[in-house]
């Protein structure tokens, strides 16, 4: 965890929330009033923003006692607890939504991504996350997708190169694009890998005349076709498949031998888990 990071996030969404008060829990709270919370859970699925929900509330309040019960990655079923916060009842529910908010998102997308890691059991293919994030929340979605048992994909556009078509096509083609890439590379001394999408086979194989990458992104390829791809790439390079892949022909794009398949929906199109922060007699 970016401790740095998820702290600016925090007092980012606080401030959101609060604004300059919860005037509900001021105005019918006595203050130094204390109280319990437990986080229940109301859905199927995998757990996940444990951690990221103890860090909310010591920032809120150092003062709280958390008792964790189900840490990131449990299987989790209706009713169970995956923790207890005692402390200043004030604070407790100024930190509840804000927890909430992140763990029912998380444990949704650690949730479709383990569904997905399932499908690809005895394969050698796994699952890659995409840049389809919520703005502000792509560290949180990216750690939800490992949670799950995903692999993350580049964390932005700064860790990688991924010479997509659009790129292909502003630069002048295949070659050029791939030519660009290094000569930026060897000017500016990063150390970064490349990957260069492919719309068919034609491309693919100007790719393998080119050379000079690390990785080739097989797009909208049909069964057949990404066969005969990952038979020309011959282990070679690192391949992936992507567009228009699904729960139902996962299984298919990983029996054609790609290495990863990506999957945008892991984070754009997630239904979130049912949880809940329920006050408890102390």
């Amino acid at each position: 965890m970016d401790k740095q990071l998820i702290h600016q996030f925090i007092v980012n969404a606080l401030a959101e929330d609060v604004g300059d008060g919860d005037h509900t829990s001021l105005s019918t709270i006595e203050a130094g009033t204390q109280g319990k919370a437990q986080l229940l859970v109301k859905d199927t699925g995998i757990l996940a923003g444990v951690e990221l929900a103890e860090e909310i509330f010591y920032v809120v309040d150092p003062n709280f006692k958390l008792e964790i019960f189900l840490k990131d990655g449990a299987e989790v079923k209706p009713k169970d607890v995956a923790f207890t916060v005692t402390g200043d009842a004030q604070n407790i529910l100024k930190a509840e939504r804000l927890v909430l908010n992140c763990m029912q998102r998380m444990s949704g997308i650690a949730t479709k991504t383990n569904e997905i890691v399932d499908l690809l059991k005895g394969t050698n293919t796994k699952v890659l996350d995409t840049r389809k994030t919520t703005p502000g929340l792509r560290y949180l979605e990216k750690w939800a997708v490992r949670i799950g048992g995903g692999v993350n994909h580049r964390i932005g556009l700064y860790d990688m190169i991924l010479i997509k078509d659009n790129h292909v096509d502003y630069s002048g083609g295949i070659r050029q694009a791939i030519e660009n890439a290094n000569a930026y590379l060897e000017q500016t001394g990063k150390k970064l890998a490349i990957e260069i999408e492919v719309r068919n086979l034609d491309e693919l194989e100007q790719v393998l005349q080119t050379g000079k990458v690390n990785r080739i992104l097989l797009d909208n390829f049909s069964f057949d076709n990404l066969r005969q791809a990952v038979s020309m790439i011959e282990g070679r390079y690192i391949t992936e498949a992507s567009g228009g892949i699904t729960i139902d022909n996962i299984r298919d794009y990983a029996d054609c031998g790609v290495d990863y398949v990506s999957v945008g929906a892991l984070t754009h199109s997630v239904k979130s888990l049912d949880l809940s922060l329920k006050a408890v007699k102390l």
